[in-house]
């Protein structure tokens, strides 16, 4: 009889680069919740937990789907009526050198896929800092190194341009623009998008111009897309139900890719090919991309009225707290308030879950300039719960930090 020996299957060793803050913090909450203690969660950007609702029509449009039948696999880049929706998008935007559009399982492996065709060992992506996890993730998975700029606190959370200028070297293929942003709810103005785009051009490089909150700029200033500004310019402009139409769940994603035909079609070949190997996205949720996009959009009145009234709690108890300050986010439904503590901002939530059940997640976690602590608020929750997270999280400080 054959002996057979146990021996320890190691992971990659890239993955130990890979880190998830919003999510790797549910251990400590699990070990709170099974004491019996029911946590605030102000970590987890899902509208869906808290009182907002996808809207009837995309439920309506996806349950005929899939009465229709639509449920066989989908074309790799989409299905028709659904491209040509996100096109007729792309317009009301004021992209107007479209070359390609193509439909993801969420914007995560929009993300995945773009950067996997563009960049080879050695080369570097200009990433922010602080910036969303997903992205130094897949980074990681491709075994290629972080080469981050720094937002400007000072400066509303605006890329810091010089910091970018030094940041590019020879081997830098593109830049990710998270705009609205998270963590911090910056929204960048066009004067800075027009000198990201002149570095672009100057550099030969890719713009990922992740937009997915696009529609929910909580004062209803404009938002400016990154490809009407830089029309020659390669841009892949990332799009989906999730936020803007309260579909998480459904992961539905998309990119518009535009710029100047020539330059940018060799890179789609590739991307092409990468949506081909991975056959489709969900097909029966396609059908709720058009009545999405040309159908009413009354909700955002509603999601953005909620945002406006629980923006202005967050930033009053930012303003009234000692230890904590805050720049006002102007888009989606993030705050990233700056802590003066004399402990790590990791410590600083790991113990505020344990003592007081409140969950948001530490700044590190998304990368933050040297020297500086923050802690990310998601603002979802109604105000009562707010006022009561807010509440406890101000009687930690005062404990903690006599």
């Amino acid at each position: 009889m054959p002996v057979t020996q146990a021996r320890e299957i190691a992971p990659a060793v890239r993955l130990e680069k890979v880190r998830y803050a919003i999510r790797d913090l549910a251990s400590v909450a699990d070990e709170v919740a099974k004491q019996g203690h029911k946590i605030l969660p102000l970590n987890i950007g899902d509208p869906i937990t808290f009182d907002f609702q996808t809207p009837p029509h995309l439920i309506e449009a996806v349950y005929q789907a899939m009465r229709d039948g639509k449920n066989g696999y989908a074309p790799s880049s989409g299905v028709n009526e659904a491209l040509l929706a996100i096109r007729g998008e792309a317009a009301r935007k004021g992209i107007t050198t479209v070359q390609d559009v193509f439909i993801t399982t969420g914007v995560s492996e929009t993300v995945d896929i773009c950067l996997t065709a563009l960049l080879n060992p050695g080369d570097n992506l200009l990433t922010p800092c602080p910036d969303y996890p997903l992205y130094s993730a897949v980074l990681a998975k491709l075994d290629i190194g972080l080469n981050a700029y720094y937002l400007n606190e000072e400066d509303g959370w605006q890329p810091d341009l010089e910091d970018i200028k030094r940041k590019i070297t020879p081997r830098t293929r593109g830049i990710v623009l998270i705009n609205p942003n998270n963590p911090t709810g910056s929204v960048a103005t066009r004067k800075m998008l027009e000198q990201i785009a002149e570095l672009a051009r100057r550099h030969n490089l890719v713009i990922f111009a992740d937009e997915i909150y696009d529609k929910l700029i909580i004062d209803d200033d404009p938002h400016v897309a990154m490809a009407a500004v830089a029309p020659d310019v390669p841009v892949i402009t990332f799009g989906g139900l999730s936020k803007n139409y309260l579909a998480p769940g459904w992961r539905i994603g998309w990119g518009i890719a535009s710029g100047e035909a020539s330059g940018i079609k060799p890179y789609l070949e590739g991307v092409n090919k990468l949506l081909r190997s991975r056959l489709c996205a969900n097909h029966p949720e396609q059908y709720a991309i058009k009545v999405a996009l040309e159908g009413p959009q009354d909700h955002l009145l509603e999601v953005k009225r909620k945002l406006r009234s629980r923006r202005d709690l967050t930033m009053e108890w930012c303003a009234e707290t000692p230890r904590v300050s805050c720049v006002a986010p102007r888009g989606a439904f993030y705050a990233y308030p700056s802590l003066d503590i004399p402990e790590g901002d990791d410590v600083f939530v790991t113990e505020l879950i344990r003592q007081k059940y409140v969950m948001v997640v530490h700044g590190s976690g998304f990368g933050q300039r040297p020297g500086t602590k923050h802690f990310r608020i998601v603002f979802l929750p109604d105000e009562k719960t707010l006022t009561s997270a807010y509440s406890a999280i101000g009687d930690f400080l005062r404990e903690r930090y006599r």
